[in-house]
């Protein structure tokens, strides 16, 4: 049974399709999104290799192809393109049809939150490394976004990531109860939502974050180059 597989075609088969609704054009902003796919992917990847090795998280063969790129399933190489897609597509939607910025008055209060409170959890769980790392990764990231975009972009992306759990949770919930993907919890805090450990609302958040960052990076720097005055 395929599973992994078919959670992936079902997590990017509508984004996919509406991809072309008349109001969002979400496909005229593939330009700026794969690039920023790209950049997540290879990071994700990476993490993914290393946790993999050491026994952080593993996968069940029972329910995969049997296909494997860098170590990992093929499956697993694909989430960090259909997870990415699908999360950057609730984004643009939300900012079409919702035209006020909802949580732009609390964003700030928000990441300042993120940034005192994950690097505490980190530091007193340091060897729980799925909890240390991805928490002060979160916590840096969060950092150099207000550095270089202030919170320009975060309220829309706090909405659009309290929508994302909605499907996040379905499908991971099935990943981690059969389970597809199973974890060491040792290097976890043990806390589940249900079979969720809960350190993946925070992982979800981390890579959301990094994709929405590049995508609104390259989007902005195309329109400064379009008001760009003309070289003499």
């Amino acid at each position: 049974m395929y599973i992994y597989l078919y959670l992936n075609i079902f997590t990017i088969l509508f984004p996919l399709l509406l991809s072309f609704d008349r109001k969002v054009h979400f496909f005229k902003s593939w330009p700026y999104l794969f690039p920023a796919i790209a950049v997540n992917a290879a990071a994700f990847i990476f993490w993914d290799v290393q946790f993999t090795k050491a026994g952080v998280w593993g996968f069940n063969p029972e329910y995969l192809t049997g296909i494997y790129l860098f170590n990992l399933p093929l499956e697993e190489v694909l989430f960090f393109i259909t997870v990415p897609y699908a999360c950057v597509f609730i984004y643009d939607v939300l900012n079409a049809y919702i035209t006020k910025d909802l949580l732009q008055p609390y964003a700030k209060a928000i990441a300042l939150t993120l940034i005192v409170v994950l690097p505490l959890i980190a530091i007193f769980n340091v060897e729980k490394w799925y909890t240390s790392i991805t928490f002060m990764l979160l916590a840096l990231l969060h950092l150099l976004h207000l550095r270089y975009y202030g919170t320009k972009y975060l309220g829309r992306f706090y909405l659009a990531y309290l929508v994302h759990l909605v499907p996040f949770l379905l499908v991971n919930g099935v990943l981690t109860y059969l389970p597809v993907v199973w974890y060491n919890n040792a290097y976890n805090l043990g806390l589940r939502i249900v079979s969720i450990p809960v350190e993946d609302t925070m992982y979800s958040m981390l890579m959301l974050l990094l994709t929405i960052s590049v995508y609104e990076g390259l989007r902005q720097r195309q329109v400064v180059k379009q008001y760009e005055p003309l070289a003499v």
